[in-house]
């Protein structure tokens, strides 16, 4: 069939003096005006849930079950809760479908991001709800005057008593296997809820953590941190240019690497049920080292059922 229609296109050509016409490439402008724009890019197996905080708050819990839940409706799975969503979210998510091939990299998991309060902006929320005090204003500090901190013992709370028995309630989780993986003030976050609170998260996945923050405020709670009634795993880690160098990808004030380092000292030193440790990751600073040490946490504290494949 196909060389009877070319040989009908040479008839037409030679005999019949048929012309055959090429279009045009649209122009820029054409194709602009061609173009239908959506109000935005919804995420394929992902939901928003409306939580609210009887204090007057909405927030929203964005959840990314893995392929396989709708096929296993018996099977439970771990659930991954990650800070600064607009971000981790779909990151993380991507890394699971990705790297874990689904559960044989890394095991299947629900992944539950923690998005902005609504109505404020990241800065505004997570600047409030990620720290555990009201610093006083430096001039040479890390602070902003036109945010509110302090908000971590209410949000903490909020989680504890809504947010998680709301995912538990709606999904076939395994409560025994809660992950919080949190980065900067996120990773303050979940070391201030490993001080207060420890067995709201069976791991802790904490990348490059603000312990700095309020003259050391964290390091210095340690010693009235409350015992977990369970082991706890928790994975620290830090870029290796996340110290104070010359040079325009290192630290110009903060020296994280050391804080991290002796922070998981304290950890390990303190005689609770910890299991701690302590990663750096070379060649990485504050702004790039999160999808490294979130793809390395994942394979090592939910391994699949391997071995692994690298595709």
């Amino acid at each position: 069939m196909q060389r009877v229609r070319v040989w009908s296109v040479l008839a037409c050509l030679a005999l019949a003096g048929c012309a055959m016409s090429v279009a045009p490439p649209a122009t820029q402008k054409e194709a602009r005006e061609s173009a239908t724009a959506v109000p935005g890019v919804v995420l394929p197996d992902t939901e928003s849930l409306r939580v609210h905080d009887p204090i007057g708050r909405d927030y929203a819990l964005w959840v990314a079950l893995p392929a396989g839940y709708a096929a296993h409706p018996q099977k439970r799975y771990p659930v991954v809760y990650v800070t600064d969503a607009l971000y981790s979210f779909p990151l993380v998510r991507s890394i699971r479908n990705l790297v874990g091939q689904q559960g044989v990299n890394i095991e299947d998991f629900i992944l539950v991001g923690l998005p902005p309060q609504e109505g404020l902006t990241s800065k505004q929320s997570r600047s409030r709800d990620y720290t555990p005090s009201d610093p006083v204003r430096t001039p040479s500090g890390y602070y902003s005057d036109d945010v509110t901190y302090g908000g971590a013992a209410h949000y903490r709370d909020f989680l504890a008593d809504h947010a998680l028995p709301m995912i538990d309630a709606r999904y076939r989780t395994d409560p025994a296997r809660r992950v919080f993986a949190g980065h900067s003030y996120g990773a303050l976050l979940g070391a201030y809820v490993l001080t207060t609170q420890p067995d709201m998260f069976g791991t802790y996945i904490l990348s490059s953590p603000s312990l700095w923050f309020d003259q050391g405020l964290l390091p210095r709670m340690q010693d009235a941190a409350v015992m977990p009634s369970q082991p706890i795993r928790v994975l620290l880690s830090v870029g290796g240019y996340e110290t104070v160098k010359p040079g325009p990808r290192y630290s110009t004030g903060n020296d994280m690497l050391r804080q991290t380092a002796d922070f998981a000292g304290q950890l390990q030193r303190s005689g609770r049920k910890l299991q701690v440790e302590n990663i750096v990751i070379d060649g990485e600073d504050h702004l790039t080292v999160y999808p490294r040490v979130i793809t390395g946490a994942l394979l090592e504290v939910l391994p699949g059922e391997g071995p692994y494949t690298g595709g």
